[in-house]
């Protein structure tokens, strides 16, 4: 592996072996998300915590501190919104130039295996990586399913990351299965890092599947929503990261959780 991804790339999965990434990128499509309305706010002691910041151009220059140490992953695919015809018809929205203008550890993009535009997807993730490789910038490709919740099935998200791999990313980032979790892990040749869904119903159960998840070879996690919507979002990136770099138990995270809420 070349020395300059080799380098972005520690800077991070750590020494561990294993990642806790934030992001905050849902406005792209999205819009100003509950509890996202305020970039610069919801970020607010929680950088401290995350292994890397995933994050779009735009809030990082105006909602992310200069001298923040935490590395940059940039989203940069986009194009649509939730109110558009179709989420997964998106293009590349970032130049390389832009990238590495930002200082950019990483760099990720969505796509949409199955869709209509999967054809579209796939050859812009394969066009980003041919331009990232010859900057030493990682690509992390998200195996996104748009309002279709029910295709996360360890089938459908296999098929998904190896595709994601085959084609160059070096991180794919994915969603959590209840069953053959494993089986998506083992056919990916590159880290899987856990993606958030929906908004669990508890801390514990949001505790359990991160520690499945882990379990069953996933090297970390990429939660948002289920990280700054919740009404203690510093306990809770601390709790995880108890698990995450820790292995501590799901029973563990929780009391960690609640001594830390109640505390604040």
């Amino acid at each position: 592996m070349d020395w300059g991804i080799e380098n972005r790339l520690s800077r991070l999965i750590q020494e561990d072996g294993r990642c806790q990434f934030l992001p905050i990128d849902h406005g792209y499509f999205q819009g100003p998300t509950s509890r996202l309305e305020n970039p610069a706010k919801t970020i607010d002691g929680l950088l401290p915590y995350a292994d890397g910041l995933f994050v779009t151009r735009g809030v990082l220059r105006s909602s992310v501190p200069s001298h923040s140490r935490t590395p940059i992953i940039l989203r940069v695919s986009g194009g649509t919104s939730i109110i558009g015809a179709d989420l997964s018809n998106e293009s590349l929205t970032t130049s390389i130039d832009e990238v590495l203008r930002l200082n950019a550890s990483a760099v990720g993009i969505s796509i949409f295996i199955g869709s209509e535009y999967e054809h579209q997807n796939l050859t812009n993730l394969a066009r980003l990586v041919d331009e990232c490789e010859q900057y030493g910038i990682p690509v992390m490709a998200v195996t996104a399913v748009g309002k279709e919740l029910e295709k996360r099935t360890a089938r459908y998200l296999a098929l998904s990351c190896r595709i994601a791999a085959e084609l160059g990313a070096r991180i794919v980032k994915t969603y959590y299965c209840d069953e053959d979790f494993e089986k998506v892990v083992e056919g990916c040749p590159v880290p899987v890092v856990i993606a958030g869904g929906p908004k669990c119903e508890t801390e514990l159960e949001l505790f359990e599947f991160v520690h499945d998840g882990i379990q069953k070879g996933a090297i970390g996690v990429n939660l948002g929503r289920n990280v700054w919507q919740n009404p203690h979002p510093v306990p809770m990136m601390r709790a995880l990261n108890a698990i995450i770099h820790k292995n501590a138990t799901p029973q563990e995270a929780a009391e960690l959780f609640e001594r830390l809420s109640r505390n604040q």
